[in-house]
């Protein structure tokens, strides 16, 4: 078997397929009340809408050539649409949705802005660049026969129709389209947003039938309900302490830190490393990118406080307890850094997690925390 990617018509098929059910689903985002998306029931994907003037069909192309003057894709679009077995009637809109840009020559980058008779006329010029040998060959190219049907309709058709036409151009990719579907919902953990989005596409896949396949306003937003209601729960998570010991370089850098000086003062140097690798990995923490940062940092300064409040029972404890001011002291620095973590709601936080916080108070000048016991 060789190696590399093999050529694939089935697999090229489906992601043009799949691409096509995505353009459909971010345009489920914005239905009214009343108003359904439908898939292959005129074309790639339907806006139905009570009112005519605001429904809407989109042919969905993916495409990385420049979208020019003869390119079969405007060409095939807008013959589609020009079939007698097409009711333009039934929608006000009609766009060509293409992730090709303008080719740097073409006659269509004004389009958007035209009039049906501009429009009109802007067809008329480019075909007039065909010559009577390619017109008239026996055997014409594809576009060619594009452009020939085309423009053998009437005028009156014509205008109708290119009076509709809108040109969505240089479109979102695949890619790019899931990640705007992802920045939608509001109160899902970024951990869940693929689960979401996963959701999504298969409800979408699920409408399908037999005989048609369509989403209704009504159960889209009853989908996307349920998929928030189940994936914005998840229990807190913490970031990973490992237990980190700080170098020696790390114990100099902060030697002169207040959390450091009151275990100086009780004579317990040989803590100091693991002291300053707790309060460490607790800053570190503070700066990574968690998903739940404003969560742990909110639930972060409430353990904090409990843990204040229960040291200054021990220290207390101590105080009565105390008969030699050192040993007493160390046995409470011993004591506090053992005990087991006091439960956050359903979990337990890691050890170095507590004793980061404990050094992290005994830091800080107002709380005025002590490791000597002094009776």
């Amino acid at each position: 078997m060789r190696g590399g990617q093999t050529k694939n018509a089935a697999l090229t098929t489906a992601l043009a397929f799949h691409y096509q059910v995505l353009i459909g689903l971010e345009k489920c985002f914005a239905l009214e009340e009343g108003q359904s998306i439908w898939f292959e029931k005129d074309g790639d994907v339907s806006l139905i809408s009570p009112n005519t003037l605001t429904s809407s069909q989109t042919e969905v192309k993916d495409y990385s050539a420049a979208l020019t003057d003869h390119h079969e894709n405007f060409w095939k679009t807008l013959k589609n649409w020009l079939a007698t077995e097409f009711d333009h009637t039934q929608y006000g809109v009609l766009v060509l949705h293409t992730t090709q840009a303008f080719g740097s020559t073409t006659q269509l980058k004004d389009w958007n802005t035209q009039t049906a008779d501009q429009r009109l006329q802007v067809l008329k010029d480019i075909y007039a660049e065909r010559t009577n040998e390619q017109l008239n060959s026996e055997k014409p190219s594809d576009i060619i026969k594009l452009q020939k049907t085309v423009m053998a309709c009437s005028e009156a058709l014509l205008k109708s129709v290119l009076g509709k036409v809108t040109l969505f151009t240089e479109a979102d990719n695949a890619q790019n389209l899931e990640q705007c579907i992802l920045a939608k919902p509001v109160g899902i953990p970024k951990n869940n947003l693929s689960s979401y989005l996963q959701g999504l596409v298969g409800f979408v896949y699920a409408q399908a039938t037999q005989h048609s396949w369509s989403i209704s306003q009504l159960a889209f937003r009853a989908k996307c309900e349920e998929l928030t209601a189940l994936l914005c729960k998840r229990e807190f998570t913490f970031p990973v302490f490992s237990g980190y010991e700080a170098s020696d370089l790390e114990v100099e850098l902060h030697q002169d830190k207040l959390f450091v000086q009151k275990i100086a003062e009780i004579e317990h140097h040989a803590m100091i490393p693991d002291a300053i690798g707790n309060w460490l990995e607790l800053q570190n923490s503070f700066l990574e990118q968690l998903d739940e940062y404003p969560l742990y940092k909110d639930k972060t300064v409430t353990y904090q406080n409990q843990l204040v409040k229960k040291y200054k029972l021990a220290y207390s404890s101590a105080q009565l307890e105390s008969v030699d001011a050192i040993k007493s002291s160390k046995l409470l620095y011993n004591k506090t850094m053992q005990e087991h973590p006091l439960n956050m709601g359903n979990d337990i936080p890691p050890i170095e997690y507590k004793n980061g916080l404990i050094h992290d108070a005994m830091d800080d000048e107002e709380r005025d925390l002590k490791w000597r016991v002094e009776p």
